[in-house]
């Protein structure tokens, strides 16, 4: 008796079934047609052996250095002010302006100062008239004097004759008297006379001194008139403005700041710990970030005497090369060299950077490749300082990291 049709298509359902999930397991064996069983097919796998670079662990010496950063500033910075008290009239340059040593910057108004001189050299003026007028004076007085000394020589030499014939009795005492009284009067008028050259003489002396004074006077009021035009000390460029016509300048407020645009240095800040690794006239490595300008040179000029209380920081002053576009205030770095010492040093392209892990591949005996965790130091251009992790003598794989796991084996090929 045959099975219902119903019966025959659920079991062949479920022959299929079974078949298609013993293919999926692999535990399902297919039967050749003569009725043997087959036998597995074996799967042939081929290892590739990497080929790498190694470079062996030594201790290479380095430059030790320290950084320190700081600002841009001018060698020569001065504060522009007015000497005498006025108004500005008119200010002739602005920010960034470049200007020449004795370039006009700033006019005062001139007019007070412009009177004075008037007055000194009218001063002046009736001084040397004064002078000429004792001048001629003296020389009527010397004239005087010489006519006084030639009347009194005569009447002398009249008194001398009258005595003797006084004696000889030759001559009245009347006479002799007469005589007498000519001399004295000749004696007083050459005394009047020198009297009065001296005294002309003293009124020149001051007349000489006011003269003096007048021209002292003038050239204070000629310095002050100059005062009113502000020049530029230097070669500068304007820095800040800050005056504007009409304002009251008077001595210490500040007008103009200029800054000397040949020479710059820049000014670091130096640990107090590490001054004495660093001597005036030391070269320095520079770097100037906002101008893309790296391993520049410079010289220590300057090592500011005292230190911050605060920061327990000392400025140094290091001389910038010739660069151009070079600004006050530009931020700056300076690595001052500190000796040498012994370091390991490996390519970057042999760090393996997993996360906040570092490591290298080390080939050991058996020439196989060995994850090794290791503590990275400085970075020197391409090579990166390791710290802790390897000894000397290890081999560490410096190129091809990327195609390692670790233990693999490898092929260690020249350098």
């Amino acid at each position: 008796m045959k099975p219902p049709r119903s019966f025959r298509a659920m079991v062949h359902g479920l022959g299929l079934t079974l078949l298609v999930a013993g293919m999926m397991s692999g535990s399902l064996a297919i039967q050749p047609a003569g009725g043997g069983q087959t036998q597995p097919r074996k799967e042939t796998t081929v290892t590739t052996v990497p080929a790498v670079r190694v470079q062996a662990v030594v201790l290479e010496p380095i430059a030790e250095s320290f950084e320190a950063v700081g600002s841009v500033r001018s060698r020569t910075t001065t504060v522009l002010s007015s000497k005498v008290v006025s108004y500005a009239r008119e200010v002739l340059v602005r920010e960034g302006d470049r200007v020449k040593a004795g370039q006009p910057l700033i006019l005062l108004d001139d007019r007070a100062l412009a009177a004075q001189l008037r007055r000194v050299e009218a001063a002046l003026a009736e001084a040397q008239s004064a002078a000429d007028e004792v001048e001629k004076a003296i020389a009527a007085a010397e004239a005087a004097r010489v006519a006084a000394a030639a009347h009194k020589q005569f009447a002398d030499a009249t008194l001398r004759r009258y005595r003797l014939m006084l004696e000889q009795e030759a001559v009245s005492p009347q006479e002799f008297d007469a005589v007498l009284a000519k001399q004295q009067a000749a004696q007083a008028e050459l005394a009047r006379a020198e009297a009065m050259i001296k005294a002309l003489q003293a009124k020149k002396r001051q007349v000489l001194a006011k003269i003096a004074q007048a021209r002292a006077e003038m050239a204070n009021a000629q310095i002050s008139l100059e005062y009113t035009t502000i020049r530029a000390p230097i070669d500068a460029v304007v820095l800040e403005r800050k005056v504007e016509p009409g304002m009251l300048a008077a001595p210490g407020v500040p007008l103009l700041v200029i800054e000397d645009a040949r020479a710059y240095r820049l000014e670091v800040y130096v640990p107090e710990s590490l001054l004495g690794d660093i001597t005036l006239g030391m070269r320095v490595t520079l770097s100037l970030e906002a101008l893309g300008r790296t391993g520049l040179v410079g010289t220590v000029a300057e090592i500011v005497p005292t230190a911050d209380p605060t920061s327990r920081t000392v400025v140094v002053k290091v001389d910038l090369p010739s660069v151009a576009a070079l600004r006050s205030g530009m931020y700056g770095k300076a690595r001052f060299p500190k000796g040498e010492r012994l370091a390991v040093l490996l390519p970057r392209s042999a760090l393996v950077e997993r996360g906040q892990l570092q490591s290298v591949y080390v080939v050991e005996e058996g020439q196989v490749a060995r994850l090794r965790l290791v503590n990275t130091g400085k970075i020197y251009d391409d090579r990166v300082e390791i710290l802790t992790g390897l000894q000397v003598g290890d081999k560490v794989i410096v190129a091809g990291v990327d195609r390692l796991v670790d233990g693999v084996a490898v092929e260690v090929i020249d350098r």
